[in-house]
């Protein structure tokens, strides 16, 4: 699509350090070229956003949903080109302008995660990513227990496919899972796994321990060879925090309990938890409530997990609660992810020079409503004819 100039005016806008009550954005050729309290005099392609907020587009690090569009039932599946276009669709009506597909390598647990369906996967998005209104991105997640994985995920890698790399463990007795029990519970309970396939997967993941520990540093040293970020998952203590920052680790994703949290916050690296956590209040497997974590400053990031369209609603439940303040709720959801995964040079915020990744919101509702959404200036999303 042709970038075009546009003008989004009397807008209240939200930017990284306060909110602009009437404030005018001026586009040209996708980029945010200045930004004014008041008016523009240009009589030409004016948007008026009389009583609306514009924030920036969401920068989604992590978002499982691509999976459950894929096989939205158990052994239910569609293609995954057709898959990737439809939930683009919902993508840009969630807000979401930039999105880190999570596709995970974890054989044997999860029909989708084996490691020929992922290497498909990501071929899939690799080809179509052009093709795409979001700005659409590889997060790929390694469960390190799943060692034939490595070659695959090491030649994905070289040939530049992955975005983002995160390294998951769901070996019983640590992490997600605070003991054996509470694996079954998970995989047999939600996704169906008999007793004799879930003691197989058990045994697999403790029989090659010290593999896996090799894998993540030899993965981690490739990672920062390239200029890859990288995500740790689960964190549950001081220990790992001191792991991950050792190997250089930017982010720790959804640690289940406040101790790894601010271990993390502590030494500089990102927080990020899921904003379905956020909206709802708890936790899918009681661990950290994000809430509180915001709260006392333990985290930083939002991301929409598995529920795109909990990012704008969560932005919502934290300021009106009073945990943060507007901008602050915004940029955990904006600018920082985008300085968690090295792109906030180019967007999660609202500043000259930057692409305009934007999104009007009808902010006056009870239940929030996005009205259009842009990337790098071009409209891919409305919920009404104007403009």
């Amino acid at each position: 699509m042709k970038k075009r100039d546009l003008i989004i005016e009397n807008a209240k806008v939200v930017l990284p350090d306060r909110v602009l009550e009437s404030a005018s954005i001026k586009i040209e050729d996708g980029i945010i070229a200045d930004i004014q309290e008041g008016t523009f005099n240009n009589p030409k392609n004016r948007f008026d956003a009389s009583g609306y907020l514009v924030i920036p587009g969401f920068v989604d690090i992590h978002c499982d949903a691509l999976e459950k569009e894929i096989e939205p039932r158990p052994n239910v599946l569609f293609p995954e080109d057709i898959a990737l276009v439809e939930l683009d669709k919902k993508l840009s009506a969630c807000g979401i302008t930039t999105i880190y597909h999570s596709v995970s390598f974890a054989e044997g647990e999860l029909g989708l995660r084996c490691n020929k369906t992922a290497k498909r996967i990501v071929e899939e998005i690799i080809r179509m990513k052009g093709n795409l209104n979001t700005r659409t991105m590889v997060h790929c997640r390694y469960e390190i227990t799943n060692t034939e994985a490595l070659p695959i995920i090491e030649e994905m890698l070289k040939k530049g496919f992955i975005d983002l790399l995160s390294f998951m463990d769901h070996t019983p007795g640590q992490g997600q899972f605070r003991d054996i029990l509470s694996y079954k519970n998970f995989f047999g309970g939600v996704y169906g796994k008999s007793e004799e396939e879930l003691m197989i997967l058990i045994s697999r993941k403790f029989s090659v321990r010290n593999e896996a520990i090799e894998n993540i540093f030899y993965l981690s040293s490739l990672c920062l060879k390239l200029g890859i970020p990288m995500a740790s998952h689960d964190d549950d203590s001081e220990e790992k925090i001191e792991l991950i920052k050792n190997l250089e680790i930017r982010i720790s994703e959804f640690p289940v309990n406040k101790r790894a949290a601010r271990a993390a916050r502590d030494k500089g690296i990102f927080v990020c938890v899921g904003a379905p956590n956020v909206l709802r209040g708890v936790s899918q497997v009681n661990n950290l409530s994000a809430r509180e974590a915001i709260s006392e400053g333990l985290a930083n990031i939002l991301c929409s997990d598995y529920s795109p369209m909990t990012f704008i609603h969560s932005i919502f439940k934290l300021y009106e609660l009073n945990i943060l303040p507007l901008h602050e709720a915004i940029n955990m959801a904006t600018l920082y992810p985008a300085q968690a995964v090295g792109i906030s040079d180019r967007v999660g915020s609202i500043e000259v020079g930057k692409e305009a990744d934007l999104i009007i919101v009808d902010y006056k509702r009870n239940i929030k409503r996005i009205i259009k959404t842009f990337r790098a200036g071009i409209e891919v999303f409305s919920s009404c004819g104007i403009c």
